[in-house]
């Protein structure tokens, strides 16, 4: 019976050594997105193409 005591209280140990990681990660900026800004710029023109290819149709609300 102790050794449940044993592996739970190392168990519990580990999961909060992967929580104060992960919480230093998110601090540090690890998780932040450098890539997606750059490239953009590079598909803004199709965005903006594509809005003005699509016909404007009228859409009938009803209340």
């Amino acid at each position: 019976m102790s050794v449940i005591y044993l592996l739970i209280s190392i168990s519990i140990i580990v999961a909060i050594g992967f929580f104060i990681a992960f919480i230093r990660a998110v601090k540090t900026g690890q998780y932040d997105d450098d890539y997606t800004p750059s490239v953009r710029m590079l598909f803004d023109d199709e965005l903006i193409q594509s809005k003005a290819k699509k016909p404007k149709t009228k859409s009938s609300t009803t209340l």
